[in-house]
């Protein structure tokens, strides 16, 4: 991909929430309202590339762990990312709250998975 068709990517996602922003200025939408519809719209997207890119480097790695294990503990992937395992866990519960993550529980132990998309 092309440094103009990159540029040319973020320039439409900019414009995209520039709208968003301006509908919810308009409806005089609540913080939690906004959080629904969020969450909402990024479980329906799943991850692609662009979204990939738009995490920070530390939420980068941790996805990038967890794709390549498929379902995993927070103390699985920090093992592999060398952080302890709360942080890793921290990480992987805001990811849970973005939408890109399912948690659940099996026994003692909470596992996680990439969201698949819809």
């Amino acid at each position: 991909m092309s440094e103009k068709q990159i540029l040319q990517e973020i320039l439409e996602v900019l414009v995209c929430i520039d709208k968003k922003i301006d509908y919810m200025v308009s409806k005089n939408t609540t913080i939690p309202e906004t959080r629904r519809m969020y969450r909402n719209e990024m479980l329906s997207s799943g991850l692609d590339v662009m979204t990939l890119l738009s995490l920070p480097e530390h939420l980068r790695t941790t996805v990038k762990v967890l794709f390549e294990k498929g379902s995993a503990t927070a103390e699985d992937i920090s093992k592999i990312t060398r952080k302890e395992r709360a942080v890793e866990s921290g990480y992987l519960n805001q990811l849970v709250r973005m939408g890109y993550v399912n948690k659940y529980r099996r026994g003692r132990k909470v596992y996680f998975s990439i969201t698949d998309d819809k």
